[in-house]
């Protein structure tokens, strides 16, 4: 979740959540959003904001070279229950990752979450909508997959173009808390993120309850955390997942299944969760639509 505040204007409605964007977001101070194509829902990064976003990441982070061998998948094998239900330290994996935001707009050095998931391109992460958009389109972002104790090592990724459900836009709607983001790695043209970090395959209408785990980054630390448990349905368009814990930072990252498939993305109702229940929009018809406009880009 990004914040407590941000859990409470989801609730409110849009114009709260306005108002928490001109804290959250630096609306007025240092014009961090862009309004792009709200109507849409998508913005075309402008090139220069985002080598700009990159370059502040890197003051702050040791990158790794390019081909830096990817850690250790998941091994489905592995999966049980978490005991007791707390988020955990867990390793870092290189398909998942923090999203940065250099720049005076307040927030932590990192300040969510997202991850690698499967495209032609190679070069597509999901977050939540309310981690890129808030009364405009975050321009300052930065993706830093496997990050770890202030190191970098699969590189620092920007985006070229960020797509969200316009019902987001116009109302902040939970249901369609979700955003794919299209990335490069600054400095190295060509480079695919995928090849280098591999990639969650995205799996839509997932019949639920499911074994699943949630991976997040904490704003106040520097290796994340991770809690498995049963991912049960919300109703029709929420997906559930009891764990205490998980804090501030953690919004966008992945719930997987135990089998490895992107099922969700923490986010969704009351702005992410409360201290021992997350959620996700539920990866339904509407959030299949918007991974394929992304992909077509």
């Amino acid at each position: 979740m990004t914040g407590r505040a941000v859990r409470v204007c989801v609730l409110a409605g849009v114009c709260c959540a306005l108002v928490a964007a001109g804290v959250a977001f630096g609306l007025g101070r240092m014009g961090t959003v862009v309004q792009g194509d709200g109507e849409q829902g998508h913005y075309t990064q402008d090139a220069a904001l985002a080598d700009k976003a990159a370059a502040g990441a890197l003051e702050k982070l040791t990158e790794g070279s390019p081909g830096s061998p990817p850690v250790r998948a998941f091994a489905e094998e592995s999966w049980k229950a978490s005991d007791p239900l707390e988020a955990r330290d867990v390793p870092a994996e290189a398909a998942i990752g923090a999203l940065f935001s250099p720049g005076l707009d307040w927030d932590d050095d990192h300040h969510c979450s997202g991850s690698v998931v499967h495209s032609a391109g190679g070069d597509l992460v999901v977050t939540a909508a309310h981690c890129v958009y808030a009364g405009g389109f975050r321009s300052n972002l930065a993706f830093v997959p496997g990050y770890e104790e202030g190191k970098a090592p699969y590189g620092v990724w920007v985006p070229t173009r960020i797509d969200v459900d316009p019902r987001w836009v116009r109302d902040s709607d939970p249901d369609v808390d979700v955003a794919f983001i299209r990335v490069r790695r600054a400095g190295h043209p060509g480079q695919r993120l995928e090849d280098v970090t591999g990639a969650h395959p995205v799996r839509f209408g997932q019949q639920l309850p499911v074994p699943a785990r949630l991976v997040g980054y904490p704003n106040d630390a520097e290796r994340p955390l991770g809690c498995s448990n049963t991912a049960v349905a919300d109703g029709p368009t929420q997906l559930r997942f009891d764990c205490a814990d998980v804090p501030n930072g953690t919004s966008g990252g992945p719930v997987l299944s135990a089998a490895g498939s992107l099922i969700g993305v923490i986010g969704g109702r009351d702005g992410g969760g409360d201290e021992v229940t997350s959620y996700s929009s539920f990866f339904g018809d509407g959030v299949r639509a918007l991974y394929e406009r992304a992909v077509r880009g």
